[in-house]
Parts: structure tokens; C-alpha cells; sequence
């Protein structure tokens, strides 16, 4: 046989039978992968099925469908059938993700984060079995996947308070300027609460999130690093974010509080959010693009040769993996440890308890409420159901709205209503089916100082030092009532009052 018919083998082209051990083995370590965060695929399955997070499943088929298309351009090849290369940022990634992961599983018990660090820990993972040079590129795929988790809505609460308070005061300021001088901080949030509730993600708050992933959807289809530069042009971009929703509130304050106009302000705050959304994102395109761009990733089949194969690391990896598998350890459920108020309901109310189901009781013991009292009510022929849920840690409250929506319930209006001047609720229609607006509801976080219908409010008086206990008073009407009707205030001034009395020590 001449010596030119023998073909050297390549180093990355194992022979078939190795190429099955290969792809068993890292089969395995992949299924050990899963198994150490088994616990994050039920909240997945929420946020990727349930209808109120529909926002979040159109981001994610968009991502993936983006994803698919660079994919069918030969970014990036995955071996699996090969033994795993030696790189310190992906392990970094692999060990420090899945430690944080244990690290907020026992003490913080957020779900979103616990997700966030999976897919990054996961990124990490696949880029030991990817070529370093699209691994490093392919990055922002990886944050807009990630992204794709309900940060807005987490955004909205943890972020919105501060934010929206520096808006008002810059609104406030800005008018007072102007010679008007009557529009104080309470009156700009009421007016925004009460013109948003039409929950674009392009408008307010949630447009810092919106926004991330389009910059970060550019970054890679445009091929640009993430650099200090790009860190400076992401932070240009959220200011012109800011800047163009304080122009939107300013302007709705003005048309419907110092003009009088309040329908032509709800009308504004759509077309407002889009347009000042769509001018910040063309402004961080420029930006982006004034950025030298990424070589071109190699399509080729041929791996660098100078990549490190250590026997060692496969193993060590799965040994890894089922320790902190081991480790893991959820945060102890200690909720409804506390004996409920006494509550001195008016005599005119009519009240009967209502037991919570198994899964309602598991889900406040976790999130830690001290006490929660189910009633069924009558007030002067009026008809419904309440929950008055009392906790010293924000944990144990949430936001009425995704509770009538997991119990199939669409929300057609949500907007502030003030009883009196330190009293403000919310004020919610709620349909069934096919026919809108067939119930009303209200609800308010009260402590004993102090009265909020705003969650992002409730959470931050938690950094007070005199930590309070407040309760969630929550109530979802038999029929459909407007929020304004002569009765209904009187019943909501009774509770406020019950309420009142049951918080003192």
C-alpha cells in the first residue's frame, strides 16, 4: 500500500466507537446538569405557558427564532462527541454560577435569579464544548435567553419606586419652574398610575428592560464587543430611556392635571411611550455602530489546535456537579406561624371563613406571611369574598392581580382610586371568558401609619429600620360594581379602620 493513501487521523475526529463513549459520557454529565436544577424547570414551565407572562413567551420565540437563523449560518459549532477543552471563563462560570445558585436557593428564594444563574452557569457548560472564538460571541445570545425572564415586572417593583419618585420630583420641580406650582409628587404618581395601566413594555419602567434586550439583540447581530465602550454606550442608552419617559410624564401630567384634560392623557400615553421608546433605541444603534465590530466568526469544521483535553476534567466536572447536587438545599418554609388579628369588622358586615386550599396555604407558609383570614361577605346586599394577609416582610404580600389571573380571570382595568387623602386603593375590572368586565375588585397594603395601593411602595418601607407590620387587604366582588358607587366607599373606610385597629400592638 503506497504510502499516500494512508489519512492521518485528526485530533477533534475521534473514531466511531470512540465517538459513543464520548457522547454517552457527556450525555451524562448533562443529565447530571439537569438534575442539580431540577427545581428551576417548574417556574420555567409558569413563565413559558401561563397567559399573564404572554409578553415573555413572544420575547423568547423571537430570541429563538433569531438564534435559529445565525445557527443556519454556521455560528458556532457544538462537539458533543468529543471530551470537553480546558477554559477558565466557561468553568468560572459552570462552579460560580451553580455556588450562587445553591447560595440564593437556601437564602433568598428568587426564583428569576435562581433562573438567571442557571442559564449562565449553561452558557458556561456549553462552552466546553465550544470553540472559544463563537463561544465568546455568542455571549449576548446567551443575556437575551435570559432576558427573556420577567425582569420588567421585577424591574418594576425593585427599581420603579426610586425611579418613579425621582420622575415626579423632576416633573414637580420642572412645573414649579414654570409657574406651576399646585402639582406636588403624590398628585404626578396618582395621575401616571392612573393613565399606565395599559402595561406596554415600551412605556415607563419596563422599557429599561425592553430596551436591554434590544441593545443586547444588536450587540450581536451587529458583531460588537462588549467592552468599557459598549458599558459607556449602555449607559447613554438607559439615560435617553429616562429622559424620554420623563418627557411622557411631564406631558400627560400637564394635559390631564394642569390642562384638565384627563381622557385626551390616557389617549397620549401609548403613542408617547412608543415614540419616545423607538428615538432612544435609534440613538443607542448609532451609538453601537460608531464601535468597531467583531472578526467574522469561522464557519469552518476545524477547531484551534492548542486546546487543552485533560482526562481528568470530565470526571471531575460530574463528581462536581452531584456534590452541589447534594448540597442543595431550598430556604425553610416559616409562614403563617403567627395568630391572626382580631379584627373588628363593622356590624352592618356579614362574614363567613373561608379555609384556604392546600396550595394557597403552602405558598404564603413559604413566603413567609405571619397570619392570612379568608372571608365570605355581605354588606348590604353587596356580595364577595375577601383576604386580609398580614406579614412583617414584603415577601408575604404580592399583587392581587396574578391571583385573579391564575384563577382564570383577565384583567380589563387596574387604577388608583382615593377614598380620602391618605387613603388610595386599587381599583380593578376583571372579565371571565369571553365577556369583559363581569367583576370587580379592590385591594391596599396597610400598615399602622401608613396606606399604599402600590406594591413597589410596600416593598421598599422594608429598608425602614422600624419595620412594620403591614397587612394586604384584598376583595374580589360577585358582580361587577363601580369603584365609585355611595356604598362601596363607606365599605372600604370600615375595613381601613378595622384594619387600623387590628395593627395596634
Amino acid at each position: 500500500m503506497s504510502t499516500l493513501d494512508i489519512q492521518p487521523q485528526s485530533a477533534d475526529t475521534p473514531l466511531p466507537s470512540t465517538r459513543a463513549v464520548r457522547l454517552m459520557l457527556n450525555g451524562l454529565v448533562v443529565v447530571l446538569w439537569l438534575w442539580l436544577y431540577r427545581p428551576i424547570f417548574d417556574y420555567l414551565s409558569i413563565i413559558f405557558t401561563r397567559e399573564d407572562f404572554r409578553t415573555n413567551q413572544i420575547v423568547l420565540i423571537a430570541i429563538i427564532v433569531l438564534i435559529a437563523m445565525r445557527l443556519r449560518r454556521g455560528d458556532g459549532h457544538l462537539r458533543f462527541d468529543v471530551a470537553p477543552h480546558l477554559a477558565l471563563l466557561p468553568l468560572s462560570l459552570v462552579i460560580g454560577g451553580s455556588l450562587a445558585y445553591l447560595f440564593a436557593e437556601r437564602f433568598l428564594d428568587i426564583n428569576t435569579l435562581s433562573a438567571s444563574l442557571f442559564g449562565l452557569a449553561t452558557y458556561g457548560l456549553l462552552g466546553l464544548w465550544l470553540a472559544p472564538q463563537p463561544w465568546r460571541q455568542g455571549l449576548p445570545a446567551a443575556l437575551l435567553l435570559i432576558g427573556a425572564l420577567p425582569f420588567g415586572d421585577h424591574m418594576q417593583t425593585f427599581v420603579g419606586y426610586p425611579l418613579r419618585i425621582l420622575t415626579a420630583g423632576i416633573v414637580r420641580d420642572g412645573l414649579a419652574t414654570a409657574g406651576v406650582a399646585s402639582v406636588g409628587i403624590d398628585t404626578i404618581l396618582i395621575l401616571e398610575n392612573g393613565v399606565s395601566h395599559i402595561d406596554l413594555p415600551c412605556s415607563g419602567i419596563k422599557s429599561l428592560w425592553t430596551g436591554a434586550l434590544f441593545l443586547m439583540a444588536a450587540t450581536w447581530i451587529e458583531r460588537r464587543p462588549i467592552n468599557l465602550r459598549w458599558l459607556l454606550t449602555a449607559l447613554l442608552f438607559a439615560g435617553m430611556l429616562f429622559a424620554a419617559n420623563l418627557a411622557r410624564v411631564a406631558i400627560l401630567v400637564v394635559v390631564g392635571q394642569v390642562a384638565g384634560w384627563p381622557l385626551m392623557a390616557e389617549m397620549l400615553h401609548v403613542p408617547l411611550g412608543v415614540l419616545g421608546f423607538v428615538a432612544a433605541c435609534l440613538g443607542a444603534l448609532a451609538l453601537l455602530r460608531w464601535q468597531k465590530p467583531l472578526p467574522s466568526v469561522d464557519t469552518g469544521h476545524h477547531w484551534p489546535d492548542h486546546l487543552s483535553r485533560p482526562s481528568w476534567l470530565l470526571p471531575g466536572l460530574a463528581i462536581i456537579i452531584v456534590s452541589m447536587g447534594l448540597l442543595y438545599s431550598p430556604r425553610p418554609h416559616t409562614g403563617l406561624t403567627a395568630a391572626s388579628p382580631v379584627w373588628a369588622f363593622p356590624t352592618d358586615l356579614t362574614t363567613e371563613p373561608m379555609p384556604l386550599e392546600p396550595d394557597e396555604f403552602e405558598w404564603l407558609t413559604r413566603d413567609g406571611a405571619e397570619a392570612a383570614d379568608r372571608h365570605r361577605f355581605e354588606w348590604r346586599g353587596i356580595t364577595g369574598s375577601m383576604i386580609l394577609i398580614t406579614s412583617s416582610t414584603w415577601r408575604g404580600h404580592h399583587r392581587p392581580e396574578r391571583c385573579f389571573e391564575v384563577y382564570g380571570l383577565s384583567l380589563e382595568d387596574s387604577r388608583t382610586q382615593l377614598i380620602d387623602p391618605d387613603f388610595p386603593l386599587r381599583a380593578v375590572s376583571l372579565g371571565y371568558g369571553d365577556t369583559p368586565a363581569q367583576l370587580s375588585a379592590v385591594y391596599w397594603f396597610q400598615s399602622a401609619h401608613r396606606t399604599t395601593d402600590d406594591y413597589a411602595t410596600r416593598m421598599w418601607a422594608d429598608l425602614d429600620p422600624g419595620r412594620e407590620r403591614w397587612v394586604l387587604v384584598s376583595i374580589l366582588f360577585d358582580d361587577h360594581h363601580d369603584a365609585e358607587t355611595d356604598d362601596l366607599p363607606e365599605l372600604y373606610a370600615a375595613l381601613h379602620q378595622a384594619v387600623a385597629q387590628g395593627l395596634v400592638p
